[in-house]
């Protein structure tokens, strides 16, 4: 087994996934890839295992289904092997809310959430118990500009943004790192599988996935909780962090602000 663990990655088949899968099979990682598509996987775990000499798993599972999450999520409990954790897994939509297909919002709900939530929760008690281990979750930048795109798969990727920050609060001192990524425009599967021509998007906001995951990666080793890719100075995200710690003081109090009372 490899010294640095076994990483589960999630919709590990393309895009995101796949990019963390090989480039933490390079790091020299033993990997746990879970996806829908078996016959990528399998493919996937031959090139890699031959290409950087590491252990390869795959585990097929569609996570909206409550039965093959539970697999996965026993998988997480009982491999102690297992040392990092990347919460990929996601689908996006399109279009606005009084017009969804409230089913489909709703599988959007249970893999972008639902399942990102429950396997967070089983790798934090593993990893804290141990005193060690990663958790990754995939976010995205309209977590902090909902206005942006789709309101259900922004208000799920506030989800993610919110409780990894809350998360990492919970496990300070357990050996358990936590970081949140908030990629932006990403070229990857999603455009097409959404119904979202990619050509209409502008050039100069997408970034090739190899770039985002590598810029992801650095800002993991310099032990970042929140990893913008493209933001290009990290001072604009700690001026955002102060400005919402001055807010704290003042937004619970035993009194109305004086505007609200006549």
């Amino acid at each position: 087994m490899s010294k640095l663990g076994k990483a589960l990655i999630t919709g590990a088949s393309a895009g995101i996934g796949a990019t963390y899968a090989e480039r933490l099979a390079r790091r020299g990682h033993d990997l746990l890839l879970v996806a829908r598509d078996a016959q990528r996987l399998e493919s996937m775990a031959g090139r890699l295992s031959q290409e950087y000499g590491v252990q390869v798993e795959v585990l097929k599972a569609d996570l909206t289904q409550r039965a093959e999450l539970a697999v996965v999520e026993d998988k997480l409990r009982n491999d102690a092997d297992i040392s990092v954790l990347v919460n990929n897994a996601g689908i996006a939509a399109n279009g606005k809310l009084a017009e969804a297909d409230l089913d489909q919002a709703e599988v959007l709900i249970q893999l972008n959430i639902v399942a990102l939530t429950r396997l967070a929760s089983v790798a934090a008690a593993q990893f804290s118990a141990r005193g060690n281990g990663a958790i990754i979750n995939i976010a995205s930048v309209v977590a902090l500009a909902p206005e942006l795109f789709n309101a259900v798969y922004s208000a799920s990727k506030a989800y993610v943004l919110s409780l990894s920050q809350t998360l990492n609060g919970e496990l300070v001192g357990k050996g358990v790192k936590v970081q949140v990524v908030l990629p932006g425009m990403t070229r990857t599967e999603i455009w097409e599988r959404t119904g979202i021509d990619e050509a209409a998007l502008p050039a100069e906001m997408i970034m090739e996935v190899g770039e985002m995951v590598d810029a992801a990666l650095a800002g993991f080793d310099q032990g970042e909780l929140v990893t913008i890719p493209s933001l290009p100075n990290a001072a604009d995200w700690q001026a955002l962090v102060a400005a919402r710690g001055a807010l704290g003081p003042n937004l619970s109090r035993n009194s109305a602000a004086a505007r609200y009372k006549r």
